[in-house]
C-alpha cells in the first residue's frame, strides 16, 4: 500500500491553484459612517436655515411689547435755589392698550443734555402740595398724580402728573434734547416711555 497523507480539511488559498472565486471585502468602505447614513450636505444645511428662518419670525412675533402708550402733554420746570437743580412737572396721558389690567410699580423722568443724560425718581404725591406753595409755577397745567399701585383696566385712558428732579440747571434743562416719563408695570419687561 502506497503512502498517502490525508488531506487537510483547511488548505489555505496560497496553496490552493487556479483562480479565486466569490465576493471580495473592501475594508475600507464602511457603512456605519456619516457618509452613509445622513442625507447629503445641501438638504441638511436647507433644513437648518428653514428652521432657523422660523424660529427667527416667531421671536420676532413674541418679542416684549409696552402694553402701554401714550404722550407727553406739558412740561413745566422751575430752577431749585442754591442746588443747581430744576424740579419738573410732567403731564402726560397714558393708555392700557393691552389685554390685563396695567398696574404702575416705578415712574421715572430722563433728560438727555448736551451734558449728557440724567435720570431722576418721581417725588411722592404726598408732597405735590408742598411743592405748589414752594413754587405756584408747578401748578400750572398739573393734573392728579400718578403714583405706584396705580391701576388701569385694559383700554383705559388717564392724564396724570409726576414731578421729578433732575441734577442740571435750568438753562441746560431748557436746551435738553430730549425729555420722558418712564412709567414701569409690574410682571412686565418693557417699560412704557413717553418722550417729547
Amino acid at each position: 500500500m502506497p503512502d498517502s497523507k490525508p488531506e487537510p480539511a483547511y488548505s489555505s488559498p496560497a496553496a490552493t491553484p487556479g483562480p479565486q472565486r466569490g465576493p471580495t471585502i473592501h475594508i475600507g468602505d464602511e457603512f456605519g459612517t456619516a457618509k452613509r447614513n445622513l442625507p447629503p450636505t445641501r438638504i441638511v444645511l436647507t433644513a437648518i436655515a428653514g428652521v432657523l428662518l422660523v424660529f427667527g419670525i416667531v421671536a420676532f412675533l413674541q418679542r416684549a411689547k409696552p402694553q402701554g402708550s401714550g404722550s407727553l402733554d406739558n412740561v413745566t420746570a422751575v430752577d431749585l435755589p442754591g442746588q443747581s437743580a430744576v424740579l419738573v412737572a410732567l403731564t402726560f396721558t397714558l393708555r392700557n392698550s393691552g389685554k390685563k389690567s396695567l398696574w404702575v410699580h416705578d415712574i421715572h423722568g430722563k433728560v438727555v443734555a448736551s451734558s449728557g443724560e440724567s435720570t431722576g425718581e418721581a417725588v411722592s404725591a404726598i408732597d405735590f402740595d408742598r411743592y405748589f406753595q414752594a413754587f405756584p409755577a408747578l401748578k400750572e397745567g398739573a393734573l392728579q398724580a400718578l403714583v405706584p399701585e396705580d391701576k388701569l383696566q385694559p383700554g383705559q385712558e388717564v392724564k396724570r402728573t409726576v414731578m421729578v428732579s433732575f441734577p442740571v440747571t435750568l438753562d441746560v434743562f431748557n436746551q435738553r434734547k430730549s425729555l420722558s416719563v418712564i412709567v414701569q408695570p409690574y410682571d412686565q419687561p418693557v417699560p412704557i416711555v413717553l418722550s417729547k
